[in-house]
C-alpha cells in the first residue's frame, strides 16, 4: 500500500491547553480517553513555542525488521540520528496534518498496535505502565483521531509500524 511520506516543520507550543483542545475540537479531531489523560498532564501547560521538523519512519527503515518494544525503537532511531519529540507534539501535529491516509480498517481498540496510526515518538510521561505512554495520529472512516495509547517495555511493535521522530536542529 502506498503512503504519502510524513516530512513537515510544525511549531509546537504557545497554546494554552484550553485553546488547544478548541482547535482539535473545531477540526472536529476526536479524542479517547488516553488521549484526554494525557492532555491533563502539566506538560501541556503554556510554555514557549518551537520549530520542529518531524519525519515518519517504519520500524523496518530504522533497522528493526523483526520489529521491537518502545525501548528498542528509541535507540535504533537515535543511531540514525532522528530526535524524540517534545511529549507535547502529538496535538500540534494532528492539527498540523491537513491529510492522512484512511486506515485500513475501524477498529479502534484491539489490545495492539492498530493499522494505520502514526505513533509520536515522545519519553513517556511516567513509568506508571497504566499511565499512557504517548500519542499516535489515525483517521478511521474518514475522521481524524488523536489518541493515547498505554504499552510495557515488554510489547513488541511490528517492523510495519510507524513512528514520527524529530530531525535535529541544526
Amino acid at each position: 500500500m502506498e503512503r504519502a511520506e510524513l516530512n513537515l516543520r510544525l511549531t509546537v507550543g504557545g497554546a494554552t491547553r484550553s485553546g488547544l483542545r478548541e482547535a482539535l475540537e473545531s477540526r472536529g479531531v476526536q479524542l479517547n480517553t488516553y488521549a484526554e489523560t494525557l492532555l491533563d498532564h502539566p506538560v501541556f501547560d503554556l510554555r514557549d513555542p518551537v520549530e520542529l521538523s518531524v519525519v515518519e519512519r517504519d520500524l523496518d527503515e530504522l533497522g528493526l525488521g523483526d520489529g521491537g518494544t518502545l525501548p528498542e525503537v528509541f535507540a535504533a532511531a537515535r543511531e540514525l540520528g532522528l530526535s524524540l519529540c517534545p511529549p507535547d507534539t502529538g496535538p500540534y501535529l494532528r492539527l498540523a496534518m491537513r491529510s492522512q491516509a484512511n486506515a485500513p480498517d475501524s477498529v479502534l481498540s484491539a489490545g495492539r498496535s492498530p493499522a494505520g496510526a502514526i505513533k509520536v515518538a515522545s519519553a513517556p510521561l511516567r513509568d506508571d505502565v497504566e499511565f499512557p505512554k504517548g500519542f499516535y495520529l489515525r483517521v478511521v472512516d474518514g475522521v481524524q483521531w488523536l489518541r493515547g495509547y498505554r504499552c510495557d517495555d515488554e510489547y513488541r511493535y511490528t517492523s510495519e509500524d510507524r513512528f514520527a521522530f524529530a530531525l535535529p536542529s541544526r
